[in-house]
């Protein structure tokens, strides 16, 4: 038991749930990735590119709008893998590269889109795939994130540090999420234009909130899946009790910008 609660502590947080059978790991659930699916607007002309894909939730919600393409894009091969089983499509691509890096043509999409990976990645690295997003998209396109942001804008260095050392150290991801004001200026400071600034709680692992992202059944599932096997449910309750302690500086946030 020690030893497999050993190596359950070094595997990242998102992948632990996927393994219990949680299909919705976005931090504002199921609602804030609708409405940020609506928001970009797709339609049977565009061409869509997804960063980190996951399991293949929101890529399904864009594929039943009919897009003319997708291109779901991860740097991890088994994701990739998963991913490609879940998503239907007939003009479907999966690209293994860096978000940072596709390999895509320039100007070739009309709809970008990602959700909890920017938060994951360093300041250089949050730029660098923004400016991806700028140079995949042709004039008038538009960037979609949902990401994990903290408030207020004017939130004390030292809650700020606290937060991002507590996420590493229980959700084994290097976390670094921003305010409003700095996702904001992060995309205008690359070109974009913000159309739309949507927020929902950040209440990923709250009884209520599962029940909305996975209906009742997929609960029941993975409560019988965490009843079962304690070292995960140990693992789950102590990333519960991280996030309950910073929900008063927590929130989701999904942003629409639009390249000039």
């Amino acid at each position: 038991m020690a030893a497999i609660e050993e190596k359950l502590n070094e595997q990242q947080g998102h992948w632990i749930l996927a393994r219990l059978g949680k299909r919705v790991l976005r931090p504002g659930g199921r609602e804030l990735t609708n409405r940020m699916i609506d928001a970009l607007n797709i339609d049977p002309g565009d061409d869509i590119v997804e960063f980190a894909p996951g399991v293949g939730f929101t890529a399904s919600l864009a594929c039943a709008k009919d897009p003319r393409s997708y291109t779901g894009v991860d740097r991890n091969r088994e994701a990739l893998s998963l991913a490609d089983k879940s998503i239907r499509h007939p003009n479907k691509r999966m690209i293994l590269a860096d978000a940072s890096e596709t390999g895509l043509p320039s100007e070739s999409a009309t709809k970008v889109y990602g959700e909890a990976m920017l938060t994951m990645q360093s300041k250089p690295q949050k730029k660098a795939i923004v400016q991806e997003a700028v140079r995949l998209l042709k004039p008038g396109g538009y960037y979609g994130m949902h990401e994990l942001s903290i408030y207020p804008d004017d939130i004390s260095e030292e809650i700020k540090r606290g937060l991002y050392r507590d996420l590493s150290l229980h959700i084994k991801v290097n976390a670094r999420p921003l305010t409003t004001k700095e996702w904001t200026e992060l995309l205008e400071s690359e070109g974009f234009e913000i159309v739309t600034v949507d927020h929902n709680p950040m209440y990923l692992l709250e009884l209520k909130r599962m029940v909305q992202d996975e209906g009742i059944p997929r609960t029941l599932r993975i409560a019988f899946n965490l009843l079962t096997h304690p070292a995960y449910f140990k693992r789950v309750k102590r990333m519960r009790s991280t996030f309950r302690h910073y929900y008063p500086h927590m929130q989701a946030i999904a942003i629409i910008a639009r390249k000039k």
